[in-house]
């Protein structure tokens, strides 16, 4: 099974490449399928490439899902 997970652009590095920021990662992508990506926007990155762009408002919608699914499976944290 592939994922595709949407991410913001937080750097234009030059034409084809770009850094993202997802969950307070940043990872440098390509943008060379999405040449009209521009800081603050949203893509969909597969395997390191943009492969299209995401209106804000759904790529945070889709954001809070996967943490919310996350927050499901993760154990809980122990009393110190």
């Amino acid at each position: 099974m592939c994922l595709a997970l949407p991410a913001r652009i937080v750097e234009l590095q030059s034409a084809d490449q770009a850094v993202v920021e997802l969950g307070g990662v940043r990872k440098s992508i390509s943008v060379a399928l999405t040449p009209e990506a521009r800081v603050g926007d949203y893509v969909i990155v597969h395997v390191g490439h943009a492969i299209g762009l995401l209106d804000a408002e759904e790529a945070e919608k889709t954001l809070a899902l996967f943490a919310e699914m996350a927050a499901e499976v993760s154990p809980p944290e122990r009393a110190a």
